[in-house]
């Protein structure tokens, strides 16, 4: 009788043991699981963290912004691209980062589309752009000629309006928000692609809004 309860306890013993042994295995493969999930999380973590320094440093921002190749919009070849220009409605002159200004901080009222034969408000021509216009500035180094292809382009095309601007550096730019591509003459084919891109285009902030029945000048 001794000896069947003394094995019965031994078995008892190894029952508990064994259990111990189950636990701690599982115990321990929970432990793998966490360290392989935070690894995984901690690397995904860092892939993204440099792929946004990465961004950040391409992107650029002031006069130069960032030059693009051709492709799809905001990649004309030649172009000037900005991204997440603030566009708060404010009552004072903005001195921009870019000339002509691209995008950024404007005016409540929005300049009529059309063609002016003096420099406008700054402040005004960039909330047209938040309304999807495209605006063509020239200075004194454009030929008559290319003014008044321009012109003509500009009195025909809906959403665009056109100026002089004594302070650009290049004779001819054509700007859409957080875009810009300066040109030489009104003849390069990249007139073509950069209205047919950004008159009305993705870049547009609010999509359909008006470009007239604001302020002229």
């Amino acid at each position: 009788m001794a000896n069947k309860q003394t094995k019965k306890a031994a078995a008892g013993r190894r029952a508990k043991i064994e259990a111990a042994r189950n636990a701690e295995r599982a115990r321990q493969a929970r432990n793998r699981t966490f360290i392989i999930i935070g690894s995984a999380l901690a690397l995904a973590a860092l892939v993204i963290g440099v792929a946004f320094l990465i961004a950040e440093a391409e992107n650029g921002d002031g006069e130069g912004g960032t030059v693009s190749a051709t492709g799809e919009p905001g990649a004309i070849e030649g172009a000037r691209t900005w991204e997440d220009l603030s566009r708060n409605h404010v009552e004072t002159d903005i001195d921009y980062a870019m000339t002509p200004p691209a995008g950024g901080d404007h005016a409540a009222a929005w300049l009529n589309c059309d063609v002016y034969e003096d420099e406008v408000p700054e402040e005004n021509a960039v909330h047209s752009l938040e309304h999807g216009a495209v605006w063509v500035t020239y200075n004194d180094s454009a030929s008559d000629a290319d003014v008044e292809a321009l012109t003509e382009r500009v009195s025909s095309t809906p959403y665009s309006l056109m100026s002089p601007l004594a302070d650009q550096e290049s004779p001819i730019v054509l700007t859409a928000w957080g875009n810009q591509l300066p040109l030489d003459t009104a003849d390069d084919p990249r007139v073509d692609e950069f209205f047919e891109t950004f008159v009305q285009g993705e870049q547009t902030p609010e999509p359909g809004a008006a470009c007239t029945g604001g302020v002229s000048e």
